[in-house]
């Protein structure tokens, strides 16, 4: 069992009250980690250390910046069997946590990049001898609020380009990954980033909604980004409204994977299970709905199929396992409701839906029809649907027929046709002849309508966790009007 303490200020401390709560395997039932349980004024003395350490952090020079960046980047790699041991938090395979940890490493890499990168603009003035500027400047203390479901990514990412841009960090741990979120402010730390540079905060479920508000509210917080569920990015985003602090929002996803009449189905069959399978489906980017021309519907579904039968999920530490558990019963119970819902409605259930405690069997549904709620709705585990149309236009508009609008796939051997249909798919990220779950440090991350707004990721990060200020020079003498 893993003890998790608070970090506040460069120090491992309790919650002041001595609170704790306890995480549990999702299989097993055995306790992970006991994990410090924040109070109100814990997360209080996180933003006070993050605004003490703020003006030494914003003043180093970006060279150094750089390079205790890129040193935490190599002591994250160096202890991802440290990460892997915590994957009982959530019952996912070791495999997963292992891409977790060479994710976040790249995005810490890349965040050391962009140091040298963060530029202003030179902008003609009008009044005689005045020189005008734009200048991008560090924002102060950044929260950043990660989920579990790609804990070392997602958490990672909401720290490494506020830290690059010279802002120093909260990061609000999430319930079910808190060993794993608080081992990254540790790594960060041990790299020599400096006491206070970057906090970490957990709370008990319970207290999440007050944790959050106070470190929201908190004025020294300037800037918030928040990575989740729609339902809570709209409660993130509200507050942040009301306390006048910008935010960075990437939400949920109904990924579409469009397969035209001339796509490699092979192919196509390959990238759908990665897609809709890998980390049991618990990935916002996940391919959620299978749209497929008539011409070539059945042959795909019979190839997929085939290859989801490959696909045991089971408990991690069985070898035979290919795919873990899901993150707790209750996902499951959720899960199996929708499927059940959809089955009830007419929908033909092709193979899966078996579900053993927290453990979901890969699941294809055929028939699907607006009238079900997994025509609409996250699902958020193992489960894709096939949705038939006549045509590219029919495919578009099932497409784009969701609330959401993260990711989105097109098989096709016509490129340029794939093209063309891509600018027109209403999502933030659209992938030609690759599955919809593809991340990398260095690229524009983020989507539109209930996906959220904004893009994490390298230069486009930049405009987030930057305040951009106007500043002049006047040279020589000026003529005012009285």
């Amino acid at each position: 069992m893993l003890d998790v303490p608070l970090l506040i200020g460069g120090q491992s401390c309790p919650a002041r009250d001595g609170r704790t709560f306890e995480r549990c395997n999702p299989v097993t039932g055995e306790v992970v980690s006991r994990v410090a349980a924040a109070t109100l004024e814990d997360a209080d003395a996180a933003v006070a250390a993050a605004q003490a350490a703020f003006p030494g952090w914003a003043a180093m020079l970006p060279g150094e910046r750089r390079a205790r960046l890129l040193e935490a980047a190599a002591q994250l790699q160096a202890r991802s069997g440290e990460f892997i041991a915590a994957a009982g938090e959530t019952g996912a395979m070791a495999n997963w946590y292992g891409f977790n940890v060479q994710l976040a490493a790249d995005m810490l890499r890349e965040a050391a990049s962009m140091t040298t990168q963060i530029t202003g603009d030179v902008i003609p003035s009008n009044v005689p001898g005045n020189f005008a500027m734009a200048l991008r400047q560090p924002c102060g203390v950044v929260l950043g609020i990660a989920p579990w479901n790609a804990p070392v990514i997602l958490a990672t990412r909401a720290i490494a380009m506020p830290l690059a841009c010279g802002n120093t960090v909260v990061l609000k741990a999430s319930e079910l990954s808190p060993a794993v979120h608080r081992l990254i402010g540790q790594v960060l730390q041990d790299a020599g980033l400096g006491d206070g540079v970057v906090n970490v905060i957990s709370n008990a479920p319970a207290d999440a909604p007050a944790i959050v508000e106070r470190l929201i509210a908190n004025p020294a917080v300037r800037r918030v980004n928040f990575t989740g569920s729609t339902h809570v990015g709209r409660i993130v985003g509200e507050l942040s409204a009301r306390y006048l602090k910008p935010a960075l929002l990437e939400l949920g996803g109904k990924a579409p994977f469009l397969v035209l009449d001339d796509a490699d189905l092979d192919a196509a069959v390959e990238a759908a299970a990665f897609g809709a399978y890998f980390n049991q489906g618990q990935i916002c980017l996940s391919t959620e709905r299978l749209i497929v021309d008539h011409k070539v519907a059945d042959a795909f579904v019979a190839k997929l199929t085939a290859k989801i039968e490959t696909l045991r999920a089971g408990n991690p530490d069985d070898s035979e396992s290919v795919l873990g558990s899901l993150v707790d019963v209750g996902a499951g119970t959720r899960i199996k409701g929708l499927i059940d819902d959809a089955v009830a409605l007419g929908a033909t259930l092709v193979i899966g839906g078996q579900l053993q405690g927290s453990i979901l069997q890969p699941t294809l549904l055929d028939g699907v029809t607006d009238a079900m709620r997994l025509y609409r709705e996250e699902s958020f585990g193992p489960v894709a649907v096939v949705l038939r149309g006549d045509g590219d236009e029919a495919l578009l508009r099932l497409a784009n027929d969701s609330d959401f609008g993260l990711s989105a796939a097109i098989f096709s051997r016509d490129t340029s046709r794939a093209l063309a249909l891509a600018q027109r798919v209403e999502s933030g990220i659209c992938h030609i002849n690759g599955p919809t779950v593809h991340d990398e440090a260095q690229m524009p991350f983020g989507g539109v309508k209930s996906s959220g707004y904004g893009s994490f990721g390298g230069k486009a990060s930049i405009e987030h966790f930057t305040q951009l200020r106007w500043v002049t020079l006047q040279n020589g003498p000026r003529h005012y009007p009285i």
